[in-house]
């Protein structure tokens, strides 16, 4: 347990401490630093940072193909294989990029996943018997968390143009569809908080997770949990300018900054988690998101049956005959008394 609330409160108190610096300036009237500086900072951080684990990906060497697999492989011709067996064991391109898009859009491999508990056997009391069951909530607070993300990040772009694009106008109506709340509340956010919650709370509660979880694992979820909470305060309770708030967006866009007046605190605080997690993405755990495509477990074809596949960088090696093999150990191999084809 001290384990747990050692790396838990140093990444509370890290995204507390974020929230405390960013208020404070804000009081402190420091609005330039926060709203241009920083947020100049934390792009360009996240595009050197990405392009640079990108790059080093990319020229890691995989000279065998080494694709994880479940399904069985092509074979004979008159043995035929489903659609879900060629998913699972793709021997062709176009089943590859299905495999990938189920992988991306719909986290096929964690809606597969199956949990193993060792539980009491209750025809034997004294014994335990391993249970295989499947564990659907962990896939949905995944694909709800990550969907409610992608919605409230291209929710965000119609404060970086104007016109807004009418694909973005559609989608923010359909988000807030239901106006039981003046302003209208945007379902995306609510879902986004609820399912960061939802896996916050099963890291803390499940022992296992609990045991290997660090402060790495439990920062990203905190900070977005805070720029989840100050997006919706800043939205439904502490009311800020939208103009200004766009002024300010479109000017970073069109690298022409300007902070108006008159905006409120708490957009700093969001404003500053933001770019933290920006600056922080490249160096975490979160670039499984572009990882994905470039996992050599995940992005090839299962073809070494029928295509041999060299180590390209294997050194010519020279091979012994058996007769020279015996030449150079015959004394050795007659005083062993190891039969020898030639006595001398």
């Amino acid at each position: 347990m001290d384990f747990f609330k050692r790396h838990f409160l140093v990444a509370l108190f890290a995204v507390l401490g974020l929230v405390v610096v960013a208020y404070v300036g804000a009081q402190a009237n420091l609005q330039i630093l926060f709203g241009v500086i920083v947020p100049y900072l934390a792009a360009l951080i996240f595009v050197e940072g990405l392009v640079y684990r990108l790059i080093q990906w990319a020229r890691s060497p995989v000279p065998f193909r080494i694709p994880t697999t479940a399904g069985q492989n092509r074979s004979l011709p008159w043995i035929e294989r489903d659609l879900g067996e060629q998913l699972d064991n793709p021997s062709t391109f176009k089943h590859l990029v299905g495999r990938m898009a189920l992988e991306v859009l719909a986290f096929r491999s964690l809606f597969r996943n199956l949990r193993t508990e060792l539980r009491k056997d209750p025809e034997n009391p004294e014994g335990a018997r391993l249970i295989h069951w499947s564990y659907k909530w962990l896939w949905l607070g995944a694909i709800a968390f990550h969907y409610a993300f992608l919605v409230v990040i291209l929710r965000h772009l119609r404060f970086f143009t104007e016109p807004v694009p009418l694909p973005l106008q559609l989608m923010e109506h359909v988000d807030g569809f239901f106006q039981f709340f003046t302003p209208a509340v945007y379902l995306s956010g609510v879902i986004l908080v609820v399912a960061a919650l939802y896996l916050l709370a099963r890291r803390i509660t499940n022992p296992t997770l609990r045991y290997i979880s660090l402060a790495a694992d439990y920062f990203p979820l905190l900070l977005i949990l805070g720029i989840g909470i100050s997006g919706i305060l800043m939205r439904y309770v502490y009311k800020v300018d939208i103009i200004a708030v766009k002024e300010l967006a479109l000017g970073l866009v069109t690298l022409h900054p300007t902070v108006p007046a008159g905006i409120g605190a708490i957009f700093y605080v969001h404003l500053f988690l933001v770019s933290v997690l920006f600056a922080y993405f490249p160096f975490s755990k979160l670039m499984h998101a572009p990882g994905v495509f470039l996992s050599p477990s995940r992005n090839m074809v299962a073809n070494n049956r029928w295509v041999l596949h060299v180590n390209p960088w294997n050194y010519p090696v020279k091979f012994h005959h058996y007769d020279e093999y015996e030449d150079r150990f015959r004394e050795a191999m007659i005083e062993a008394d190891i039969p020898v084809e030639k006595e001398s």
